[in-house]
């Protein structure tokens, strides 16, 4: 009897056992798959939530661009007798012996190759035309201003804003160094303005704004206590620029 009463006891444990285990079981299987669903879920990093400051690219190597004076050999070598050399005009045209004058300040020898096949594809059929430039002005900058050595330098190779003020003998001291203006002819009638902080570049070490010169440019450096009563557009007239801040006057 006592034994009988030994194993009934015994199933009424195992019966209240697997049944706190059925209960239990899976919301303990719950909450671990919460915590792995949480942790498989993408957590945001330092980069995603603050930008990243980069320096902006530049322009670099920009292709000559023709000017008056240049000279160009314009050759077909399939049909030599249209071969001719030509000077651009102090307009910025060239004349040629087939077509109506040419506008070609300003472009550059590609340029000049894909307009000139569309224009002899009127009287040649699928044209093959080659553009060789001569005689070149050579290319120059211009800085003036609170420097040293002012006047007309050739720009030869890569130059930037800094180097061309020191190759005008650097800022003077009544120079305004953190108002550097850089002017560029962007068309026949309009000139663009830049204001450098070279003080501030200089002493952070940070050259990102250090704009590499192109020709023509030309780089002023006002007086200091002339530099707070400067109201420069950052684009203006060329007419308006060659009255106010002309660098050969």
């Amino acid at each position: 009897m006592s034994s009988r009463l030994l194993r009934f006891a015994i199933l009424i444990l195992l019966a209240f056992a697997e049944a706190a285990y059925a209960g239990n079981g899976p919301a303990t299987g719950a909450k671990l798959d919460d915590s792995a669903a949480s942790s498989a879920q993408p957590q945001p990093t330092a980069t995603s939530q603050q930008p990243v400051d980069r320096p902006q690219l530049q322009q670099r190597d920009p292709r000559y661009k023709l000017t008056q004076n240049d000279v160009l050999v314009i050759e077909f070598p399939f049909t030599p007798e249209y071969n001719e050399t030509v000077t651009v005009q102090p307009d910025g045209f060239i004349n040629l012996r087939q077509l109506p004058d040419m506008k070609v300040a300003g472009m550059t020898t590609p340029d000049l190759t894909a307009d000139l096949k569309q224009a002899y594809s009127k009287l040649l059929h699928d044209p093959v035309i080659t553009v060789v430039l001569q005689t070149f002005v050579n290319p120059y900058f211009i800085a003036y201003g609170e420097l040293n050595k002012p006047g007309k330098f050739e720009l030869s190779g890569d130059t930037t804003v800094t180097q061309a003020i020191g190759i005008a003998g650097g800022f003077t001291k009544d120079a305004k160094h953190s108002d550097v203006y850089l002017f560029r002819r962007v068309s026949d009638q309009w000139v663009s303005s830049q204001k450098l902080n070279v003080k501030s570049m200089l002493k952070s070490g940070n050259l990102a704004e250090d704009l590499h010169m192109q020709p023509g440019d030309m780089l002023w450096v006002p007086k200091s206590t002339v530099s707070k009563m400067l109201q420069i557009e950052p684009l203006m007239p060329w007419n308006q620029f060659r009255v106010t801040f002309n660098p050969l006057q």
